[in-house]
């Protein structure tokens, strides 16, 4: 049994699910730069209590679950989501909604994903897919990162269902409740919504380690980091950096580059030229966050050593840092404009 469900690839698991169920739905409108613009997805934290593959935590996005939760609010279509005690109640779960004809989305652990080639595999747990189907003990998936529908196990798909450690996902099956056109004005209205959130997030949430106060915290971290921690941790804490930036989904370029997207669409719908401009300050800061994937690579590879590197990559982040903290205060005062 498939459902007529069709495969969207996205640059993002959990934008790409938000997408494919919305138009699922009937939300026709709906693109990856909306939904994740709209789901104010952009962020930055860096939490150094909390491990993460013998790391400190650190993330270019919003909470998982969160994209999809506010796009479907903003856009008033009723969501179901829940978690479960056991496997079995989540596979029954599961299989009722395959029979109802409802395609459902989990989020899941990366490291037992089958079909992943091997080098992306690690402990990662907030990873998302959609369930379209199953043919005998075969699940049928769409993951937003592939190119094509893929399939597991039953055993295989609990696996990543109920995988150990950070984030846990416990099972978790999601997915809008009701087939749901929206109108324009709706999309206009969300798209300010989102605007004013994301704002709030990157400028105004109170602590040093979230948001642009969170960027610059993090780069006065990195240059102590070799003294501090010494060589070998240094350069495993600078691998994680990277591995979340440019790993983990689409991380600290691609998310500023896919926001950018959405500033461009969202001028379809407000005319407001500022946008186009504002785009571009992020078009900017997304390449900025690559070169600086590339400063950490070649310390952690080892072909950078001085201290000076440490400085240069902590400089990279305060740059960046200064250019999004302008490019938000920016739109803050564009969104005024938005009706």
């Amino acid at each position: 049994m498939q459902l007529d469900f069709n495969h969207i690839q996205a640059a993002h698991c959990e934008n790409g699910v938000t997408t494919s169920l919305l138009r699922h739905t009937g939300v026709q409108q709906i693109t990856e730069p909306l939904a994740f613009g709209i789901g104010s997805g952009l962020f930055f934290i860096y939490i150094p209590f909390l491990k993460v593959n013998n790391g400190p935590a650190i993330s270019f996005r919003t909470m998982p679950g969160m994209i999809f939760k506010r796009t479907c609010n903003s856009l008033d279509i009723p969501v179901f989501r829940k978690k479960f005690s056991s496997p079995e109640k989540a596979q029954q779960e599961l299989n009722e909604r395959l029979k109802a004809g409802q395609p459902a989305a989990c989020q899941v652990g990366v490291y037992y994903l089958t079909y992943f080639p091997k080098e992306y595999r690690f402990h990662f747990n907030a990873h998302n897919l959609i369930v379209v189907g199953r043919e005998g003990d075969n699940y049928i998936i769409s993951d937003p990162i592939m190119e094509t529908l893929v399939t597991m196990s039953s055993y295989e798909l609990e696996r990543v269902r109920f995988a150990k450690g950070p984030l846990a996902p416990r099972g978790q099956l999601y997915y809008p409740k009701e087939n749901r056109q929206v109108t324009d004005e709706q999309i206009k209205k969300a798209i300010v919504t989102g605007i004013k959130r994301n704002v709030r997030d990157m400028l105004r949430i109170p602590g040093n380690i979230a948001g642009i106060k969170g960027i610059r915290y993090t780069a006065k971290k990195i240059k102590g980091w070799k003294n501090k921690l010494g060589t070998e941790k240094s350069r495993s804490y600078l691998a994680q950096l990277v591995r979340m930036q440019e790993e983990i989904g689409t991380g600290g370029g691609g998310f500023r580059f896919i926001y950018g997207a959405f500033l461009q669409q969202a001028h379809t719908y407000h005319p407001v030229d500022e946008l186009i401009d504002i785009s571009k300050q992020f078009t900017h800061t997304g390449d900025l966050w690559r070169d600086a994937a590339i400063q950490a690579s070649g310390i952690y590879k080892g072909r950078l050593t001085e201290q000076s590197d440490y400085d240069m990559m902590g400089d990279y982040l305060l740059k960046i840092a200064d250019l999004e903290k302008k490019a938000f205060e920016d739109l803050s005062e564009v969104v005024k404009k938005m009706k």
